[in-house]
C-alpha cells in the first residue's frame, strides 16, 4: 500500500490466486473431519429433535488418533421416539445409533441371533431390517446436506474454513526451458516435458513422476540429479530400481552423461560376505549417483535407534487411541483391532531389541541425501488402519519392503525438508483409490499431518465415500451386496493437494508417437 512499484506484483498475486468455491461446488459428507462435532451436534438436535431430559445426556465427540466419533446417550431415547424410531430410524436401530454408524464411515447392518441344534450361537444379517436401517441412513445423509448450508452465518464460516484448507494452494507450475546440462551427450535434446520435470525436481520439494510408460522418466531423472549435485543441492544421489534393470539403467545413465562417476550394484556385491564391503564403497566414495536393485536396497537396514524411537511413537499413538475408545465406551471391532496392532508393533520391538546389533553400514551413514526410485508402485502395500469393515479393495496387508520404504522417506524428508525424494511410475494408481493416499504418505507425510488428514479415515471421509451394489456371486447361484470405496467427492481439491508433488503426463498430452516393433534377426519377438 505504501509503494505503488509493487502494484504489478499485487496484480500477478491476484491473478495467480485460486477462485473462491461457494457452497453448492464443495460436497459434504457427515463424517468429514474438517467440520467441528459441534456442527453436528446442532444437526443431530435440531432434526432429530429429542426430548429436554434425552438431550441433556447427548453429546458428539471426535477422536483424532483414532478417527473415530461417538455419540454419547445414544441410548437414552425412548422406543416411543417417533423421528428416533421411525422418521430416521427403525424399531432395531435409533436414529442416533444410525448417524453415529453414518459418522464413522459404515454401512449399518443388523443381524439376528440364531441357537443351532447344538447350542452354539451365531449372528445372521437381516436382510429385511438391514434394508430398511440403510434406507433411514440415506434420509439422515440428505437430511445433513440440506441442512448444513441453510444458516447463511454457518454456511459462511464453513465455506471459509474449506477454502482455507483445501484450495488455499495453487500448484506451481515448472518451466524448465531455461535449463543447461553441463556434461550432457550433445547428441541427446531432451523433450520439453523432461525439462519441466527436472525444474518441479531442481525448485520443488517431493516428487511423483507419473508419466505415461515411454515418456524418458529414466533420463529425466538421471539428468535432474546431474544437475542437483551440481548447483550443490545435493551430494550423493542413489537410485533404487528393479533388479533386473540396473545394468540398463547404468548404460543409459552413462549414454546421457559419458563422464559421470557411477556405482553399480550387482547381485554379488549383496552375497553376506561382500554386502558390508559394498556399503562402505557407498559410504566413502564421491559418486555422481548409486545404482541399485529394490532387493538390495532393502538389505541396507535404517538404524536400530530410528527404528525403535519409530516404533515407540506409533505404540504411545496406538494405546492413547485404545485408550479414548475404551474410556467412551467406543467399538469393540475398533477396540480389539487397535490392540491387535499394537501387540504386532510390540512384537516388532521385542524382536528388534532382541536382534544383535549388525555392524553394517546403516542407510543413515551411507551419506545418501537424495532419492530417485523408479517403479515406485512396487511399494503400494503400505499398512495403515482403518474402522471400515467389509469393504473390498482396503487391505491392511503389510509389506516389509514397503514399511521399509516408508522409515527412509521420513529420514529423507528430516534431511532435506521434504525436499528430496523423487518417485516414478507409470501406474501410480492401478488397482485402488487407497494407492492414491499411499503416495501422498510417503510424499506429502507433513501435509496430511498440517490438514488432519494422516489417519486414512480422515482422508476417506473427506474426499471419498463407499457405495454397496449388487453384484453376482463368485459361484454364479444369485446376487450379492459389494461395498466398495469408489465414489469421490471433492475430487479437484484432492487433485489440487496431490498436484503438489505429482507431474502428471499421459501420453495423449506428450503426443508421444506409437512405439514401432522391429525384429531383430528375422525372430518375430518384437523388442
Amino acid at each position: 500500500k505504501a509503494d505503488q512499484s509493487f502494484n504489478i506484483n499485487v496484480e500477478a498475486l491476484k491473478a495467480a490466486q485460486p477462485r473462491e468455491l461457494t457452497a453448492s461446488e464443495i460436497d459434504v459428507r457427515l463424517g468429514a473431519t474438517w467440520i467441528e462435532p459441534r456442527y453436528i451436534a446442532q444437526f443431530m438436535f435440531n432434526t432429530f429433535q429429542p426430548t429436554y431430559w434425552a438431550s441433556r445426556s447427548m453429546s458428539v465427540n471426535y477422536s483424532p488418533y483414532t478417527s473415530e466419533w461417538r455419540i454419547e446417550g445414544k441410548s437414552a431415547v425412548s422406543a416411543n421416539d417417533v423421528n428416533a424410531c421411525s422418521t430416521y430410524g427403525t424399531s432395531r436401530m435409533n436414529a442416533y445409533k444410525i448417524l453415529e454408524n453414518t459418522l464413522n464411515l459404515r454401512d449399518v447392518r443388523i443381524y439376528d441371533k440364531i441357537e443351532d441344534a447344538d447350542g452354539t450361537e451365531r449372528r445372521v444379517l437381516n436382510v429385511k431390517e438391514t434394508t430398511l436401517a440403510q434406507q433411514k441412513q440415506q434420509v439422515i445423509k440428505d437430511a445433513f446436506r440440506d441442512w448444513l448450508w441453510k444458516d447463511a452465518d454457518r454456511r459462511q464460516t464453513l465455506v471459509a474454513k474449506y477454502n482455507e484448507l483445501f484450495n488455499s494452494t495453487r500448484p506451481r507450475e515448472y518451466d524448465g526451458s531455461h535449463l543447461t546440462f553441463p556434461g550432457m551427450n550433445p547428441e541427446i535434446e531432451l523433450r520439453e516435458h523432461q525439462r519441466n520435470a527436472i525444474a518441479r525436481i531442481l525448485y520443488g520439494g517431493n516428487t511423483l513422476l507419473a508419466h505415461e510408460v515411454g515418456a524418458g522418466k529414466t533420463f529425466t531423472m538421471a539428468a535432474a540429479a546431474m544437475e542437483a549435485k551440481r548447483l550443490g543441492l545435493c551430494r550423493k544421489p542413489m537410485f533404487a530400481v528393479p533388479n533386473h534393470l540396473t545394468e540398463q539403467w547404468a548404460s543409459e545413465f552413462l549414454r546421457l552423461y559419458p563422464s559421470a562417476n557411477v556405482l553399480v550394484a550387482t547381485k554379488k556385491d549383496f552375497e553376506p560376505a561382500n554386502r558390508k564391503k559394498f556399503c562402505a564403497r557407498i559410504a566413502t566414495g564421491d559418486y555422481d549417483a548409486v545404482i541399485i536393485g529394490h532387493s538390495q536396497f532393502e538389505r541396507i537396514p535404517v538404524s536400530q535407534e530410528r527404528q525403535e524411537r519409530l516404533l515407540r511413537s506409533e505404540i504411545e499413538e496406538i494405546t492413547e487411541g485404545i485408550n479414548q475408545l475404551k474410556r467412551s465406551s467406543g467399538e469393540r471391532f475398533s477396540i480389539k483391532s487397535m490392540e491387535k496392532t499394537k501387540k504386532s508393533l510390540e512384537a516388532k520391538l521385542k524382536k528388534l531389541l532382541d536382534s544383535p546389533k549388525d555392524d553394517v553400514v546403516t542407510f543413515e551413514e551411507l551419506g545418501v541425501d537424495r532419492l530417485f526410485v523408479d517403479e515406485a508402485h512396487s511399494y503400494k502395500n503400505l499398512y495403515y488402519h482403518t474402522k471400515m469393515q467389509n469393504v473390498a479393495g482396503l487391505s491392511s496387508a503389510e509389506a516389509q519392503k514397503s514399511s521399509d520404504m516408508y522409515m527412509k522417506c521420513r529420514y529423507m524428508d528430516e534431511l532435506t525438508g521434504s525436499r528430496g525424494i523423487v518417485f516414478a511410475t507409470g501406474t501410480p494408481v492401478s488397482n485402488s483409490m487407497t494407492e492414491l493416499y499411499t503416495m501422498q504418505r510417503y510424499l506429502q507425510h507433513d501435509t496430511l499431518e498440517r490438514l488432519g488428514l494422516g489417519h486414512f479415515d480422515s482422508w476417506a471421509a473427506n474426499f471419498g465415500e463407499t457405495v454397496t451394489a449388487l453384484e453376482l456371486a463368485p459361484e454364479g447361484t444369485g446376487y450379492r451386496a459389494r461395498t466398495r470405496f469408489s465414489k469421490f467427492f471433492n475430487l479437484p481439491e484432492l487433485m489440487n493437494l496431490f498436484r503438489e508433488v505429482a507431474d502428471i503426463k499421459t501420453a495423449d498430452q506428450l503426443m508421444l508417437p506409437t512405439p514401432e516393433v522391429v525384429y531383430h534377426n528375422e525372430v518375430s519377438q518384437p523388442t
